[in-house]
């Protein structure tokens, strides 16, 4: 096995783990969670949850982007990232940057503190708010995921 196919490997795990945690708690959690009694017990439960998937998923997406940069590197596609053709992989790229920015700048700097504080005061708000953009996140990395697989076996070349 060569260092490419292991770095594909690590890529589409890493990628597996990092969605499907999203989807669950897009799909399941945030709902679940929304239909709880009280705001405290709400907040209290998403956030043991999310501490849990949130240390897993900063080792996954690091590891999606340097398997990704590994992969672009030994098959010299950088210049592909600025054709028309392969905008795929700036999708992908671009994703993969808004999710680091939210993962370790964003939500350790603001958004844990203005969640807490939101959760308690507007409960329902709150959640819904946090629900949509979940769907937001889920649905552009879904699609950016499919145009990968896409782009990767040139159909969209």
């Amino acid at each position: 096995m060569d260092d490419v196919t292991l770095a594909r490997a690590v890529h589409v795990l890493s990628v597996l783990h990092w969605f499907g945690g999203v989807a669950f708690v897009t799909t399941v959690v945030l709902p679940a969670v929304a239909r709880l009694g009280e705001p405290a017990e709400r907040l209290a439960t998403f956030e043991a949850i999310e501490r849990r998937f949130a240390g897993q998923v900063r080792v996954s997406v690091p590891l999606a982007g340097l398997s990704g940069a590994w992969m672009a590197e030994r098959l010299d596609a950088w210049p592909r990232f600025i054709e028309p053709a392969g905008w795929w992989l700036a999708a992908m790229a671009l994703v993969w940057l808004l999710f680091m920015a939210i993962l370790f700048v964003l939500e350790p700097l603001v958004l844990h503190d203005w969640f807490a504080r939101q959760a308690l005061a507007d409960p329902d708000g709150t959640f819904a708010l946090v629900s949509r953009l979940h769907w937001i996140l889920l649905a552009v990395g879904t699609v950016t995921a499919g145009a990968g697989v896409l782009g990767a076996h040139g159909v969209l070349n």
